[in-house]
Order: structure tokens, then C-alpha cells, then sequence
């Protein structure tokens, strides 16, 4: 039951923020024409980093919720660089978290938290950047080639639909799965992980940073969740440091975004992605702890509420109604594909000619394959079977030339 419970109580929490990521993924698709983010977040420099980390920061998307907006930035035209800021700097912060960090750990705290995730988002975004630029980044999942611009809806409503449709069904399909095993892990490290564990270190700020970036960083704690639990902990005597150590790696990622961005960016960004947020986790909480007088200024300015450091989670009916929405839609996404595969299998000819397509992972790269491969000569009809990562050719084709397009297109044959 405690297993259930937890999954529960974190489904419930992760819920509101998911749907407003997905649904802000969808606006992004259907209403900001490519040529934006090709203007502004493009570039692998520090200038589209910076523009990234400040659209981010207001934004109230947690480490979860963020992911579907991120992965809709990248395949809109933004750099990988710039998408990894994002993810960075957006769910550190948010403009309810900044609030409720005031009232319940002071004004260092508020102002210190935005300052941190800007200059964490820096430095992993640059770093990115900088592989970027030297062509050192592996081969992403949609081969590079999921930012081809789709012509608009000429409506408002056709818009508004293809946001929907987009946001709600196109996005949960592509990483859905990733945030179910993510979710799974983040369960099983929240229950078997001792609620006192982090006051064991207490004495040795320093090593105790250490443990709360190995236990926060994979697990999944929101911007605002995090802030009763940092400060019940800080009135319990873990120094201010270690706090923010938590405020700064707990939000900022977990397995389920982990796997994703190494899904969605390559490994070698997520590496990037999750070594800027440990570095800089501790490099702030060490300037708290040990510049002489500032872990008394945060100590000093902290509200010595007691009722208010208590952390209980209370499900309302609108916890409920998005858990209920976010597990419909799983369902709904995951089954489809698999449907269509059947239908696939039972429906194709003996005239159609199958290649294994090794890479292909979501709707962009089946689009991507689609219209690729139609655009060959002799091809007459092209059928993608997503779930199991198969390409079906009709027409007066050359296998080679189908083979030698499909890695073209920057995938591979199985």
C-alpha cells in the first residue's frame, strides 16, 4: 500500500503541471511560427542560452511538466544548447515558487533561487553549446530533421484544435513511456529512501550536499513542493546551503527527464545537462554555507513560522481530475500506437517491401521517414509502423537507394 500511496501522492502532484506542460507544448506548435525559434533560440552562442534561461525562469513548469515544452522548443527550430538551458533554468523556479519561497524562507532565498537557475542554465546550456559547435553531439533521435516546418492552420480554430490534438495526444505518444518509467523509479527511490536521511549528515554540510544531490537529483521533488520540506529541514538544523542544494537539484531533474532528454538531446547533452546541475547545486550551496556572515543572513531572514514548515500533501477533486486526464491520455496514446501496428500487420500487401529503421522513436521521426522515403523515385506508398520501428515501401523501388536514404535521413537499418 505504501508503494500505491506514494505513486499516487506523486502522480497527483505531477499531474497539474504535465497537462500545462503539454498543453503550452501545443500552443508552441500551432500558434509561434518556426522562424522565432530559429531567430532567437537557434544559435549554440551564449545569447540564444541567455534567452532561453530568462523565457524559462517565470514560467511555473516543473522538472516534468517542462519536458513536453523543451522537447516542442528543439523540434520548433531552438538550438540543443538553448533547449538545455531551458530545461535547466525553468523548474528551478516559476513565479509561485519565487512567492511561496518568500513567505516561508525570506527574501535571500526568493532572490538567490532565480539568480542560481540563471547561471546554472548558463553554464549547462554554453557547455552544450560548445560540443555543439564542435560537432561532438551524437546523432539526436529525430535525426536533425524533426524541425522541418508544417504549414500552419489558417483558422483560429483549426489551430486551436491542432494544439489540442498536438499538445494532449502527439506529445504524450512520443514521451509517455519515458515519463511512466521515470515516474516507477522516482516511486521506488521515494519509498525505500528514510525521510530522516538527510539529517544523518547534518554535522558536515559539505558531504551532506553530496547525499542530497545522490538521493534529490533523481527523484522527483517540484520548485514549490520542495520549499516546506527545505525549510522544515533547515528548522531541524540543516544549514542553509544544503537547502539550497535541494531547491536547486530536486526540481531541476529527475529519472523521468533524465531519460527523456538522453532520448531527445543525446547522451552526451543530458551528461552536460545534469553535471551543470550538481556543480552548480553545490557550488551556491557552498558560497551560502561558507562566505563568512551569509549563512547567518539566510538563517536571520527566515520566517520562524512552525505551522507553515510542515509538508502534507492535500488531494483536492482538481489533483484528482488531472491524474485521472494524465492516465486516460497514457492509456489512449500508447494503445493507439500499438493498434495501429496491428492494423498495419493485417492490412499490408505482399507487394510491400520492409526495412527495419533503427532510431525512429516518435511521430517526428516517423514524419520525418514518411517524407523522406515518398519523395524517392518509383516509390508509390509508404507505410510506418512507429511501435515497432518498421518502414513499409511500395512501388518500383532499389532496396539500396531505400537503405542508403535511410541513413540520409540520419537514422540506421536494422
Amino acid at each position: 500500500m505504501a508503494w500505491l500511496n506514494a505513486f499516487l501522492l506523486m502522480l497527483h502532484e505531477m499531474s497539474p503541471y504535465l497537462l500545462l506542460g503539454f498543453l503550452i507544448a501545443g500552443v508552441l506548435h500551432a500558434f509561434v511560427p518556426t522562424r522565432v525559434y530559429s531567430r532567437y533560440l537557434s544559435g549554440t552562442g551564449w545569447r540564444s542560452v541567455v534567452a532561453a534561461a530568462l523565457f524559462g525562469i517565470p514560467l511555473p513548469l516543473c522538472s516534468c511538466g517542462v519536458l513536453p515544452t523543451a522537447v516542442s522548443l528543439r523540434r520548433g527550430g531552438a538550438s540543443r544548447a538553448a533547449s538545455t538551458s531551458f530545461l535547466i533554468a525553468t523548474p528551478q523556479t516559476g513565479v509561485d515558487s519565487i512567492a511561496a519561497t518568500y513567505s516561508m524562507m525570506g527574501l535571500p532565498f526568493a532572490i538567490l533561487r532565480p539568480v542560481a537557475a540563471l547561471v546554472t542554465a548558463m553554464l549547462g546550456g554554453n557547455v552544450v553549446g560548445a560540443i555543439e559547435r564542435r560537432g561532438n553531439l551524437e546523432q539526436e533521435e529525430c535525426g536533425g530533421s524533426c524541425a522541418v516546418a508544417e504549414p500552419m492552420k489558417p483558422t483560429l480554430w483549426g489551430r486551436v484544435v491542432e494544439a489540442l490534438r498536438y499538445g494532449f495526444f502527439e506529445m504524450v505518444q512520443n514521451i509517455g513511456r519515458w515519463l511512466v518509467l521515470g515516474l516507477i523509479v522516482a516511486t521506488l527511490i521515494t519509498v525505500l529512501v528514510p525521510d530522516d536521511f538527510f539529517q544523518t549528515y547534518a554535522r558536515w554540510p559539505l558531504l551532506n550536499m553530496f547525499v542530497i544531490v545522490l538521493v534529490a537529483v533523481p527523484m522527483y521533488i517540484c520548485a514549490t513542493g520542495s520549499i516546506p520540506i527545505a525549510a522544515a529541514l533547515m528548522m531541524k538544523g540543516l544549514s542553509p546551503g544544503c537547502a539550497l542544494v535541494m531547491l536547486m537539484a530536486g526540481p531541476a531533474a529527475n529519472m523521468a527527464s533524465m531519460l527523456v532528454i538522453s532520448q531527445s538531446f543525446g547522451r552526451k547533452a543530458m551528461w552536460a545537462y545534469l553535471a551543470s546541475i550538481v556543480a552548480g547545486a553545490i557550488g551556491f550551496g557552498i558560497v551560502v554555507d561558507y562566505w563568512p556572515g551569509l549563512r547567518e543572513v539566510f538563517f536571520n531572514a527566515m520566517p520562524h513560522h512552525h505551522g507553515a514548515m510542515t509538508h502534507e500533501m492535500t488531494v483536492g477533486w482538481f489533483n484528482w481530475v488531472c491524474s485521472i486526464l494524465l492516465l486516460v491520455m497514457l492509456i489512449v496514446s500508447i494503445a493507439s500506437k500499438y493498434w495501429k501496428s496491428y492494423q498495419i500487420k493485417h492490412h499490408k500487401t505482399n507487394t510491400m517491401k520492409e526495412f527495419k529503421v533503427e532510431g525512429m522513436m516518435c511521430n517526428h521521426c516517423k514524419a520525418t521517414v514518411e517524407k523522406g522515403l515518398a519523395q524517392l523515385e518509383g516509390v508509390e506508398q509508404v507505410t510506418i509502423d512507429l511501435a515497432k520501428g518498421i518502414a513499409y515501401v511500395e512501388g518500383n523501388i532499389d532496396e539500396e537507394t531505400v537503405r542508403a536514404k535511410v541513413v540520409e535521413l540520419g537514422f540506421e537499418n536494422g
